[in-house]
């Protein structure tokens, strides 16, 4: 391949604004019990990472060892190197160059953070110490602060909360509008003022009710009997500062004839004379509900499960009336970005049946079903005598663990309820009436019946964990995508990660950039000491998932995840998940039978029916005898939704009939296709399906000619790695494939170089055809990202079977010469998988010695440098280069390898005894580059206190360099500089070692 015709490789990553954190510690009131108080203007410490722009140009070592954070035997923070590197890494440099510096966001508050208790079981402003959870509210409690500085927070407040009820969804909205509010910089008092519990409670509520800005009463169908609420709104509407949030209502609904007349569904049960109900005055309560109409302006509804919405608009609304502008910046550049960046695709307009599977979805995750979903969805909690469920999700299996009981007070003939008992580390689901010596004693049950009940974890409600099952091409991406676009306003966002075991830790760090942490290496100057790899990693994972346990709540997808453990080192991915039962949601799709100990929901087939609907695409009148061809395609297919979404694409582009479809199929040849020893293996179990395969391939080469470009397409995305592809990156490959016939090659060359200026435009109408010949045969799936498209792995697995001779060749040296490290790092890591065979994978690619140096300087530098500072992905990045070293270190040997006799006697009188020898500038240019990569890993030791390791490392480098280069020359005395702070911290590191013996 030509590498100097493509040399512009190298993206950049979009930078992110940083915001005001919420403190775990803030000031605030419980509202399981009271009134609680949040910080006016909470502090936080966030470190901004942006990726800058790799460019083609040189890097300094001092640079290199600045970005790298090379550790002094004194500070651990000091380096110095002083000339060039022969490689392009300026930009990695200048990236891990701003993580020496921690940024911060300004805090408009100096005052000390403190919160309190005041339950109607506690002291008043009685503080406590520990962090309990009680349902959806917190309460956290420090240091007490004094009165004074107590009445100078109740002056300051910007915004009173005030709600009813106890209902999970209402406390999980409630939740959610405090900690955006605190997010933004805004001081909140919440308070479901029907707990308070004696006068002084009242008193200070009323204290704040007077002296906050602006007054939220947050809307249920249940506010209008509750006194507290018609006070709230009276007392708001009196001072022109209401701010009503309608949680299940419309504002059409709240008039006070349909209410007292109960009109409409809502106060057929819930409506009539409510005063009565708490002995108030039927005018006073006629002006509380009647002064709703006058309120135009803020027209907040968050009914329909319009929760996002409502709840943006409204720190929007305030933000502005309390002049912070930044604010209303911050918020909308985030839904710019959300906009865009959300969803991995767009919705299936074609999606049918799954309802069941939808509500079973729902009440898993949120306890609870909504919408039309209650009328079809049978209530489990009804069933009697139901077995103990539980699911752990620490490592250890005791159960002598504090518990926290929530009986339930309705109790009906022949129902036992059911309820919650959570510890930190067991959740259970127990019958209320069983004793409590009677749920820790062990059963003992010999028969097969009962054995697998007891040693395995059954299904759990409204933890906010949910798992699908099911085998590949069944629809599990469908059911969690539809789910998505359902439920997204549930969610302040929704965060898909794709879980194939190689690639699930990278994509679960690269939700730094949307939850607005930094997830690099940590760079502070006065560290007392070096942290380790296993360190360092488990660091930026916690900062993630630190955001994932906030009061904000997302859905955290993971889509095909492949196994329960990390490839890399083979940790649980159980460890990257929040903890379950917190506001943030998680839901899995995998075709394992059973993760982390729960039964999943098993994808079934669809009905007949909707295979039928699905499969008869634009056509909907068939005679009988294509129906019966339609049921045979249906059955061979096993009803897969994968194959009945292409059958129904084929009837709908062309003008075919179910009957000759299923001929065609039936007499498609599987021609050179793939003998697979697994049994178990997704291709093996259904021949049908690779036929139809087939036939798609041989439509795109009828309509395209032989070797079409959509069919070359679908085979290269094979070797791409699982996320979306982009069109461009995907039609180089294509064009790469070699040709069976070398003289039609050369012949296409010659009229390409004749014809120069016409083939751009002509390329990329081809390309956009074929991408959209592959989209409207369903074959591939179109993505909100411009520009690219996802593949189905069953499809991605076929290609790689189907063994065209240089397709994964052409995918590599597509991806090494386009690829852009900061939009492409997947594809990136996986042309590395096939050039270097990790784990026990075989080297699939080679590439000649020039390629090779390319690769390293170009690709291989800057990934495993930007892997490594800006993801802490330590082990990763290090064995990427050791693999790599390797490399060099097979092309170096292969050089100084005597060549073939016969080269003595073609060259003049001098004998060539080696290529070293016949190239001697391209074996120095190799040399060189392993000195680079050499140095750069004993560079990285240090980061990692490996410093015996790194020591080796580097002295390997000095000698390579001093070989070539000579003493004198700058990048051996830089490397010189590297081992003295070695030796030094080496050195240290043995006597404060001999010092403890």
């Amino acid at each position: 391949m030509d590498l100097r015709e493509e040399s512009s490789r190298f993206g950049s990553l979009p930078s992110t604004t940083s915001r005001n954190l919420s403190s775990s510690s803030s000031t605030f009131f419980s509202a399981n019990q009271s009134p609680f108080f949040s910080p006016r203007s909470p502090k936080s410490l966030v470190s901004a990472c942006s990726d800058t722009q790799f460019r083609d140009s040189d890097v300094t070592s001092a640079a290199l060892d600045a970005s790298l954070g090379i550790l002094g035997p004194e500070s651990f923070a000091n380096a110095r190197l002083s000339d060039a590197y022969p490689v392009a890494l300026a930009s990695a440099a200048n990236d891990l160059q701003k993580l020496d510096f921690v940024s911060s966001s300004t805090s408009n508050s100096k005052s000390t953070i403190a919160s309190y208790n005041v339950g109607p079981e506690h002291e008043y402003l009685r503080p406590r110490g520990k962090q309990k959870k009680s349902g959806r509210t917190q309460e956290t409690c420090v240091t007490p602060t004094s009165t004074s500085s107590l009445s100078n927070r109740v002056r300051s407040c910007d915004v009173y909360i005030g709600f009813h009820g106890r209902k999970p969804l209402l406390l999980r909205f409630m939740n959610w509008l405090r900690a955006e509010l605190e997010i933004q910089g805004l001081s909140c008092f919440v308070t479901d003022r029907s707990r308070c519990r004696n006068t002084s409670k009242h008193g200070m509520v009323e204290k704040v009710m007077d002296a906050c800005t602006f007054g939220v009463v947050i809307l249920t169908k249940k506010s209008f009997r509750n006194p507290y609420t018609i006070e709230e709104l009276r007392f708001f509407a009196s001072k022109k500062n209401l701010v009503p949030v309608y949680f299940d209502l419309r504002p059409e609904d709240c008039l006070v004839r349909d209410i007292i007349e109960r009109r409409g569904e809502h106060w057929e049960k819930h409506g009539g004379e409510l005063w009565l109900l708490y002995g108030g005055l039927e005018k006073e309560w006629r002006d509380a509900v009647n002064g709703l109409l006058r309120v135009d302006e803020w027209k907040l509804e968050a009914h329909d499960g319009k929760w996002r919405e409502c709840i943006l608009r409204a720190v929007t609304l305030l933000a502005l009336r309390l002049g912070r502008r930044s604010v209303v910046d911050r918020l909308s550049k985030w839904r710019e970005k959300a906009e865009k960046e959300e969803f991995p695709f767009p919705r299936n307009e074609n999606f049918v049946g799954r309802k069941k599977e939808l509500s079973e979805l729902e009440f898993r995750l949120f306890g609870d079903v909504s919408g039309d979903a209650e009328k079809d969805y049978i209530e489990l909690k009804a069933r009697p005598k139901r077995r103990n469920l539980t699911i752990s999700w620490s490592r250890s299996n005791s159960i002598n663990e504090r518990r926290f009981e929530r009986p339930s007070d309705n109790k009906r003939k022949g129902k036992e309820p059911v309820t919650w008992k959570e510890s930190e580390k067991e959740i259970e689901m127990l019958n209320a009436e069983v004793p409590q010596t009677q749920q820790h004693a062990p059963k003992l049950r010999n028969s097969k019946k009962h054995g697998r009940r007891n040693n395995s974890l059954k299904v759990v409600y409204g933890k906010g964990i949910a798992c699908v099952s099911g085998e590949p091409g069944i629809g599990k991406t469908d059911l969690l995508l539809e789910y998505a676009y359902q439920f997204h306003q549930r969610y302040k966002m929704v965060l898909w990660i794709g879980g194939e075991s190689r690639y699930v830790r990278q994509n679960y760090l690269n939700l730094w950039s949307f939850l607005e942490v930094d997830v690099g290496v940590e760079n502070s100057p006065d560290k007392s000491r070096i942290k380790s790899f296993e360190e360092q990693e488990e660091a930026a994972v916690a900062r993630v998932r630190k955001e994932l346990m906030r009061d904000i709540p997302f859905l955290l997808i993971i889509d095909n995840l492949e196994s329960e453990k990390d490839w890399w080192d083979h940790k649980l991915i159980m460890d990257l998940l929040p903890r379950f039962g917190g506001e943030t949601h998680v839901l899995i799709s995998t075709r394992l039978s059973r993760v982390m100990n729960m039964d999943p929901i098993k994808l079934n087939y669809l009905s007949e029916i909707e295979a039928m609907s699905l499969m008869q695409g634009a056509v909907k009148d068939y005679p009988i005898a294509e129906i019966d061809a339609l049921r045979v395609i249906e059955d061979k297919l096993k009803r897969l939704t994968l194959g009945l979404a292409i059958v129904g694409a084929i009837l709908s582009e062309l003008p075919i009939n179910p009957s000759r479809l299923l001929d065609t199929i039936n007499r498609m040849p599987l021609k050179e296709i793939i003998y697979i020893r697994r049994e178990n293996h997704p291709l093996r179990r259904n021949n049908f399906l690779l036929q139809l395969f087939e036939v798609c391939f041989s439509i795109f080469d009828h309509a395209d000619g032989p070797r079409s470009l959509a069919t070359r397409m679908a085979l290269a995305s094979g070797w791409f790695a699982p996320s979306p592809i982009p069109v461009s990156l995907l039609a180089l490959a294509a064009h790469k494939i070699p040709e069976k016939y070398p003289r039609r090659r050369m012949l296409k060359k010659v009229l390409c170089s004749l014809t120069c200026g016409f083939t751009s435009s002509y390329a990329r109408k081809s390309e956009a055809e074929a991408s959209s010949l592959l989209l409207r045969f369903n074959i591939a799936r179109t993505c909100r990202k411009e520009g690219y498209i996802q593949f189905h792995q069953l499809i991605k697995m076929y290609a790689r079977k189907r063994g065209v001779t240089g397709v994964a060749q052409a995918t590599v040296q597509a991806v090494i010469t386009r690829g852009l490290i900061a939009q492409h790092s997947e594809h990136i890591w996986a042309a590395c998988f096939l050039l270097f065979g990790f784990g026990s994978d075989p080297m699939i690619v080679e590439l000649k010695v020039s390629e090779l140096l390319f690769l390293v300087k170009e690709v291989i530098l800057p990934v495993a440098i930007r892997t490594f500072i800006t993801f802490s992905r330590c082990a990763a990045a290090l064995e990427l280069l050791r693999r790599c070293t390797d490399a060099l270190e097979a092309a170096d040997q292969a050089f100084v390898t005597p060549v073939d006799k016969w080269l003595d006697k073609s060259l003049c009188w001098r004998p060539i005894q080696t290529s070293a020898q016949l190239n001697p500038c391209l074996w120095q240019e190799l040399a060189l580059s392993r000195a680079t990569v050499l140095e750069i890993r004993a560079k990285l030791m240090l980061r990692g206190g490996q410093f015996d390791i790194g020591d080796d490392l580097i002295r390997k480098a000095i000698f390579i360099r001093t070989s070539i280069c000579g003493e004198d020359h700058p990048e051996t005395i830089s490397a010189h500089e590297t081992l003295s702070k070695l030796t030094r911290l080496l050195a240290s590191v043995q006597n404060h070692t001999s010092n403890r013996s």
